[in-house]
């Protein structure tokens, strides 16, 4: 998969030379490009700002250098998916990244200040696929954090970047529920104990233990993830 990045600070991503995603680079199975949006522009500020228009608190970011950014990183290819973090976006969930790992191409473009002039998203939409995607109902200073965050969730999901294939299948959200708790020696850890059912080697029993616990921990903490009947 090549993914590619526009922001005014590429450094933010240098932790993607790090962990499970490093490696990935390193080995070819994800090909990820960071750009600096200032790249685009032909002032001697290097401007990528400015006042909206009708009035307000905050500035802009302007469209000419968003326009030829998206050119340059999209030039090659039928139909890039261009993901545009954004708290007036859907809302970003496992299923989301599910979607997005099946794509070749992937850019994000993180916006800043008041946001990115409207028109860009426009004409994103006659170069690729555009989604406005939004970590949840809270404010971000930019777009870096959520890009990362989306980046991580979707990288994970291309077979071969995390080792063992089986644990993503027994994450949270992945069946609808919340993931069971977790337990590693000691089994007596500061007179905490590790649930008996666990140290039984009834596989059976275990699986029905942590079926449960899923569906205890979800009706607890996310109902909003359950069906009328469960």
């Amino acid at each position: 998969m090549r993914i590619d990045i526009v922001t005014i600070f590429p450094a933010f991503f240098d932790v993607l030379e790090v962990s499970l995603l490093g490696r990935a680079r390193a080995t070819g199975l994800l090909d990820v490009r960071v750009h600096d949006l200032r790249d685009w522009t032909h002032d001697r500020h290097r401007t990528v700002d400015d006042t909206p228009y009708g009035g307000g608190a905050g500035m802009v970011m302007k469209p000419e250098p968003w326009g030829e950014a998206l050119d340059a990183v999209a030039a090659g290819d039928a139909r890039p998916t261009m993901v545009f973090p954004s708290p007036a976006g859907e809302v970003f969930t496992q299923a989301t990244a599910r979607q997005l790992s099946t794509r070749e191409h992937l850019v994000f473009g993180c916006g800043r200040y008041e946001g990115i002039d409207e028109r860009v998203f426009d004409y994103a939409a006659e170069l690729g696929e555009v989604r406005l995607l939004s970590l949840g109902d809270y404010v971000l200073n930019g777009g870096e954090v959520a890009a990362m965050a989306m980046v991580e969730a979707v990288a994970r999901l291309i077979p071969g970047v995390v080792g063992n294939p089986d644990s993503l299948v027994e994450e949270s959200h992945e069946d609808g529920l919340l993931e069971y708790p977790s337990y590693t020696k000691p089994s007596l850890w500061r007179d905490r104990a590790v649930p008996p059912i666990l140290l039984s080697g009834n596989h059976g029993a275990v699986d029905a233990w942590r079926r449960g616990q899923q569906e205890e921990r979800t009706r607890a903490r996310r109902p909003d993830l359950l069906g009328p009947d469960d």
